[in-house]
């Protein structure tokens, strides 16, 4: 059985631009062996920029963490939402683990020399 990993990283402001990232922490958790669970693709169902859907989207995620074995914490920047994420995977004593620029770009930098071959 693969790991479920949640993936926490910033998705309001940027909204775009953050999905983008989100689809390589992704793509970087597969990589890694885990089955990610990614509940930015909420937003991709939802407006985001609207108070009651983005709650309504921000519970539905933090609902999926009661099945998940870590949460990896990405980007530059804790934001408010993901420090509520934060709290409540402390709540449920869920491993965190922070992955740095450098760790994720190495796998996926593993990825590009491979289709070049």
């Amino acid at each position: 059985m693969m790991k479920k990993v949640y993936i926490c990283s910033p998705l309001g402001g940027n909204i775009d631009d953050n999905i983008s990232m989100v689809k390589k922490y992704t793509k970087y958790a597969l990589k890694c062996g885990t089955a990610p669970i990614v509940p930015h693709f909420y937003a991709l169902c939802i407006d985001d920029n609207n108070k009651t859907e983005r709650e309504m989207g921000m519970k539905a995620g933090l609902s999926t963490l009661w099945f998940c074995d870590e949460m990896w914490i990405f980007g530059e920047k804790i934001t408010e939402g993901m420090k509520k994420e934060i709290t409540f995977c402390k709540n449920l004593n869920i491993r965190m683990k922070i992955i740095k620029g450098r760790e994720l770009e190495s796998i996926l930098k593993e990825e590009k020399t491979d289709e070049e071959k």
